[in-house]
Formats: C-alpha cells, sequence, structure tokens
C-alpha cells in the first residue's frame, strides 16, 4: 500500500466520542495531531501516560479530550468515577507552570467541557482569591491551576484532592526550571494513588523522571517531536550587529513588518523600555513581563492575538506562556542565558504546520557564548553581519505596516487603563533616584495594586492550547505562581 493510500486517522477512528469531535469540527479541526494520534487512544482508555512533544505540537488537545471524556462518562472507565463533583472537591486537575499558559489551556478545555456539560475554572496568581474560593464552594468538574495558588487554598480547606480522577501535569520540564516541583509532589501526593495521571514534557531530565517513577503507573511512553530536534519549517538566522546603536536600529527594522512578530529581552526594564520605544516610534508594541498586574497582562495578549497590536515585547515569561499561532517571526533582541530557552522562546513560531523565521542578534562581545548555545541547541547557521538598511533585514522583516501615532497606539492605551503601570508625563520616562525595584512598571510615585482578574481571549488556531478561545470569564490564582 503505498503511502498516498493510507488513511490518515481520525479523531473518531482514535475513539473520540462524537460529542467532542463536534466541537472540534465546528472550530476547523479535523484532523489529529501525530502526538494526539499516539495517545489518545491510550489515555481514553484510562492509562498513565508520559508525552514528550514541544510546545505547539499539540499536547493541550491530547490531554483535553480524555480529560473531559473520561469525566463526562463518554468512554468506559476501568475505574470508577464519580458523576458529580462536591463542592471544593473538583474530579479533574490540570497543573501548569504559568498563569498565561493555564489560561490557554481552559481556553482549549471550555468547549469541550461545554459539550459534554462539565465546568472548568482557574486558580493562579495574581488576583484575588475571593473569586475563585466561591466558584470552588458552588462544585466544579476541571480545575486548571499553578501550583502556589493551588496549596494556598489546600492549606486553608478550601480546596480537597480526594475525588481527582484524572490529573494532568503540562509542560512539567518547566515548572522544574521554575522550583515548583516540590510544590507539584505535594500536591500529586493529595491526588488518589488509583487516579489516571498524565503528563506532558518537552524534555525529560532527571528531576521530572522522579515524578514520573513515583506517581505514574506502568506509563506508556510516547515520544513526537522532542525539543532537542529542531523544527523543519523553523528557519534559523544569527545576525551580527557592530555595536548597540545598530544594533537599535536593526530590531526597529525587524519590529516594523506587517506580520505578528514576538520580540525577547534579557530583563523586564529592557522589555519595558523596548516596547515603549517602538510606540513612540510608530510601531505599537505591547510588553509581557512579571512586573505587569494581571489585568495588563491579559489585555496585552488578547491585543496581540487578536491582531490588535502586531508587536510584542517579552521576557522569558512568554517563552512557555504564548500559545498564538500564526507568529511569523521571533527575534531574540538578548540571547538567552541557556539554549533551552533559545529553543522555548523559539517555539512562539512555525507552530500548528506553520512556517517561522527565528532570528538571533549578536554583538561581537556575545559571540562565544552564543556559539556555545547553539551547539547545545543543536542549531546550525552562519552568522551573518548585517547594518541598518541592509536587504536581508528587509527580507526578514517583509512588507513594512502603516506607522500609528503613539496616542492612538492600542499599547499607549492599555497602559492608560492600567493602575499597575505609571503614566510618564510628555512620554518621558520619570526619573529614578536609586536601584530599580523589581516591582515597578515604571517608579511612578503612586505605588502598584494588584486588581481582580477580567475576561481574557485568545485566538483560535491550530491544534494547540490556543485552539479555542472563550470570553467572559474571570480569571483567579496565585501569587506565587509565575
Amino acid at each position: 500500500m503505498s503511502h498516498s493510500d493510507r488513511a490518515l486517522p481520525s479523531f473518531a477512528s482514535l475513539g473520540v466520542p462524537t460529542a467532542l469531535i463536534d466541537p472540534l469540527s465546528q472550530r476547523g479541526v479535523s484532523t489529529p495531531f501525530p502526538i494526539q494520534s499516539a495517545t489518545l487512544p491510550d489515555t481514553l482508555a484510562g492509562r498513565d501516560v508520559l508525552g514528550r512533544g514541544r510546545t505547539g505540537s499539540g499536547k493541550t488537545l491530547a490531554f483535553s479530550l480524555p480529560l473531559v471524556a473520561r469525566l463526562a462518562g463518554l468512554v468506559p472507565s476501568g475505574s470508577p468515577i464519580a458523576r458529580r463533583s462536591r463542592p471544593g472537591a473538583p474530579r479533574g486537575l490540570v497543573l501548569a507552570p504559568t498563569r498565561e499558559l493555564a489560561n490557554q489551556i481552559v481556553a482549549t478545555l471550555e468547549p469541550l467541557a461545554a459539550a459534554a456539560r462539565l465546568s472548568v475554572m482557574t486558580i493562579f496568581g495574581g488576583v484575588s482569591q475571593t473569586g475563585q474560593v466561591r466558584r470552588l464552594r458552588q462544585g466544579v468538574d476541571i480545575v486548571v491551576a499553578t501550583p502556589g495558588r493551588l496549596e494556598d487554598l489546600m492549606g486553608q480547606g478550601h480546596v480537597r484532592l480526594d475525588d481527582v480522577a484524572v490529573t494532568v501535569l503540562d509542560e512539567a520540564d518547566h515548572m522544574a526550571d521554575l522550583g515548583f516541583l516540590p510544590s507539584v509532589t505535594r500536591i500529586l501526593a493529595a491526588t488518589p494513588s488509583g487516579g489516571q495521571r498524565m503528563l506532558f514534557s518537552a524534555t525529560l531530565d532527571a528531576a521530572v523522571d522522579k515524578l514520573v517513577k513515583r506517581f505514574l503507573d506502568r506509563p506508556l511512553v510516547h515520544s513526537v517531536d522532542a525539543a532537542s530536534s529542531p523544527v523543519v519549517a523553523m528557519t534559523h538566522h544569527v545576525l551580527l550587529v557592530p555595536d548597540p546603536g545598530q544594533k537599535r536600529q536593526v530590531v526597529r527594522e525587524l519590529a516594523a513588518g506587517a506580520g505578528r512578530r514576538l520580540l525577547f529581552t534579557r530583563t523586564k526594564h529592557q522589555a519595558r523600555k523596548l516596547a515603549r520605544e517602538l510606540t513612540a516610534d510608530g510601531i505599537p508594541a505591547v510588553e509581557l513581563h512579571g512586573n505587569l498586574s494581571q489585568n495588563a497582562r491579559e489585555r496585552g495578549l488578547k491585543a496581540f492575538a487578536d491582531g490588535q497590536v502586531r508587536v510584542m515585547v517579552a521576557t522569558d515569561i512568554a517563552a512557555r506562556g504564548i500559545h498564538v499561532d500564526e507568529v511569523e517571526l521571533v527575534v531574540h533582541v538578548d540571547p538567552p542565558a541557556e539554549h533551552k530557552a533559545y529553543l522555548h522562546r523559539s517555539g512562539r513560531t512555525a507552530r500548528a504546520g506553520n512556517a517561522g523565521d527565528v532570528v538571533t542578534l549578536v554583538l561581537p562581545e556575545q559571540r562565544r557564548d552564543f556559539q556555545s548555545l547553539a551547539r547545545a541547541a543543536k542549531i546550525s547557521v552562519t552568522p551573518t553581519p548585517v547594518r541598518s538598511g541592509d536587504v536581508a533585514l528587509r527580507d526578514l522583516a517583509g512588507p513594512t505596516a502603516a506607522t500609528v501615532a503613539p496616542d492612538r497606539a492600542p499599547a499607549a492605551a492599555a497602559r492608560r487603563g492600567d493602575p499597575a503601570v505609571s503614566k510618564p508625563a510628555n512620554n518621558r520616562r520619570p526619573r529614578q533616584s536609586g536601584p530599580a525595584r523589581s516591582g515597578s512598571a515604571a517608579q511612578a510615585a503612586k505605588p502598584r495594586t494588584r486588581q481582580q482578574g477580567q475576561p481574557r481571549s485568545s485566538q483560535p488556531a491550530g491544534h494547540g492550547a490556543a485552539a479555542f478561545s472563550s470570553r467572559g470569564h474571570r480569571r483567579s490564582g496565585s501569587r506565587r505562581a509565575a
């Protein structure tokens, strides 16, 4: 039988119930990704699974379908699962390393859960716990949480995990990087030992392996597109810039294109400064980093996902937290410190089968360090010297978008509406005395205040965590979570 004669697997042939196929079809999702084809027969049957694949490979849908199907009783269950959730006792639990990822997991889960008449909520940091405690008391079927606040609520007696029948750990390696594994271990220990557990990770290092050995029962291992393998549709470029002045000009030219692009910096201050400089130059840009309030994060992500703003400037918080398809260009304005961060940053493009370019800007003093990083990331690319105005930059940037007056940019409006971000008069940054404090967006006289979460939306595209979007839900969570 030739390759063309082989029938591609369908969700139905993998055992996905019709009730869950319909919402997939409504979103244009018809063909399973490899990680879904590999894992669904086992996960729908209730087996513990260890799935390895890079972000953007479709892992979110791979665990969302069996999670909903088994809790709703849509597939035969080898072990008894309660048909209703008691107040404060969810039956399904998904752990994620960041608030942004938790939100986007829920965006995928909600249409499936609605079709099965299940309820979903998030628990993460940066907002008041009042709303989430109220939801828990009402009874909720599935909780998507970052570890910090979930442990807080467990300690306060607002949530217990002894009814959890299905547990998912998403991006376990990133949880290890963030130091969450002790908390994750305590949370998993609070779930019943007989429940189903699914662990998805881009890499499997020693710390994650300990979780697997302790909490997964004879897991079936499925590896698809490991993080160490370069994406075929992703093209890497290393541009050698002679000095910081030229670098600023090169960054502006790369940001000026009409397509969606994501720029990474090392520090929060650099992300904030660059986003505001680009906006002042007529290139609307939003910032994403740990100093922003939850409201500002969600507004910025929504503007980026919806296409109101085509440029986002972020720190490594977004390397795992952003799941937006159709990012044409990723620019490492500052090369990351280690190769795993490079791979995860770069993975924001070339998602869901689309092509994408990754550009790293390297100053003379950074060449040796970047060579070591490239070897560790298994990236082979010949560095190219560039200066502002070079044809190579125009080719990478693509068609130039029209400039926008700074006061009319969506990014400026978002900053004006956020109490956590100060508004400098006359577009000037306020003067600072002494070293910058990490908790301030622009060192205004007003102190930062945490605000209640607001509705978020992500652009539906592909099979990844942003495959679905949902509006009108208030998010909640933990200050200890990222």
